[in-house]
């Protein structure tokens, strides 16, 4: 029997954006799905009928990997869950090459739906950014820091309520308030079995919050927001991130859920490596002004910002590769010191470092080439060209 020949993809005279900092004007070869040679000896080994991508004067960087993405272009997870593989297939035009499908407070059914939709995988000749697992953001948070979640469908955490919540099953990560009665033993099983869990919408003291990360919390969800503000006196769960090393903090460098003058500081009380971009997009994202919803809610999108009618902020419309050049802009991180709250961070949080988030031979070849200004130039998932700017 022929065994298919797997394409090979060569790309050349590019800066490469490594683990240990930049090879300058060199080479990277991809086979099949995976990363095979970097630097001069990918020139050597590739074929002579190879798929060549000239760089010159571009990055190569890991594929960005989006932890807290609510929907787009029109759709949203938590309403229609089916609508995750529509979403996925657009988000390469902005860097994205995995995400985690984000399922806010809800019924457990539409949950259950999401962990379906993933478990039933594409429908036939799909191609796109890869769904990772779902993020639960909700729905076991304090009503006092709802922002904009229901209420009607807030809950106390239990074990029972999470009893298939796991990454075999499609969850990935879970954000929770840790001071709510029950929450720690929620965050204990959730974290013996290889779920992120994460400390957001809570009003958590720093004690609470110390109780917290010592159960299994690693995360902390779009810090600042729904959260009690910083005391001198008492930092409360924002002052328990920042001063924690363990503890990665979520960040929406936006300039509207955080103001740039502290997403300065955040980023230089816990360093590059501990900090991670997300989007927390909505189904506005890719669309223009207009009213959408956030699973059952209405939301007005205006260019500047996306809210309930209440004037409650709920969820962003910025993309990821715009996310890059604001948090150069905000914090004055050059690309190669950005990148790895993008890439590497996420996936180390997810376990799945040695597979995704850096230039390694033997990871998967999801990459995206950058302009020097961070502008997305041409995005590569499982080693195959999926968006190429015009």
């Amino acid at each position: 029997m022929m065994t298919a020949t797997k394409h090979t993809l060569l790309i050349e005279h590019a800066d490469l954006y490594l683990p240990d900092g930049v090879l300058p004007q060199e080479a990277l070869l991809v086979t099949g799905d995976r990363i095979v040679a970097i630097g001069p000896a990918a020139r050597h080994l590739a074929p002579a009928d190879a798929e060549r991508i000239d760089g010159t004067g571009l990055a190569v960087a890991p594929g960005f990997i989006d932890m807290q993405l609510n929907g787009g272009f029109g759709h949203d997870f938590t309403a229609a869950p089916e609508s995750i593989w529509a979403v996925a297939a657009r988000l390469p035009t902005s860097g994205v090459t995995a995400f985690l499908p984000t399922i806010i407070t809800s019924p457990l059914a539409q949950v259950r739906r999401g962990q379906a939709t993933l478990a039933g995988g594409p429908p036939d000749g799909w191609r796109g950014a890869q769904p990772l697992g779902l993020h639960c953001e909700g729905p076991f948070l304090n009503p006092a820091r709802k922002g904009a979640h229901n209420p009607a469908h807030l809950r106390l955490p239990t074990t029972e309520a999470v009893a298939d919540w796991a990454p075999e099953n499609g969850v990935r990560l879970v954000t929770l308030a840790p001071e709510l009665p029950g929450a720690l033993d929620v965050v204990r099983l959730l974290a013996a079995r290889g779920v992120v869990v994460s400390a957001g919408h809570s009003m958590a003291t720093w004690e609470e919050a110390e109780a917290g990360f010592a159960a299994g919390i690693t995360y902390a969800t779009h810090l600042f927001n729904a959260m009690p503000p910083l005391e001198h006196r008492q930092p409360n769960l924002p002052g328990a991130v920042l001063g924690h090393p363990q503890i990665t903090a979520g960040l929406i460098p936006d300039g509207i859920h955080v103001h740039p003058a502290l997403v300065r500081m955040i980023w230089y009380a816990k360093g590059a490596g501990k900090v991670n971009i997300v989007t927390d997009a909505m189904g506005a994202l890719g669309m223009p002004p207009g009213r959408y919803v956030i699973a059952d809610q209405e939301v007005i999108v205006t260019v500047q910002d996306s809210r309930l009618p209440s004037g409650t902020l709920a969820g962003a419309t910025i993309t990821m590769d715009e996310a890059l050049r604001r948090l150069m802009a905000f914090t004055g991180a050059t690309l190669a010191e950005a990148l790895p709250s993008f890439t590497s961070v996420p996936a180390d949080l997810l376990r799945m470092g040695s597979e995704r988030g850096r230039l390694l031979a033997g990871a998967r070849a999801d990459l995206v080439l950058l302009t020097k200004a961070g502008e997305v130039h041409c995005t590569i998932i499982g080693g195959e060209v999926l968006y190429r700017a015009t």
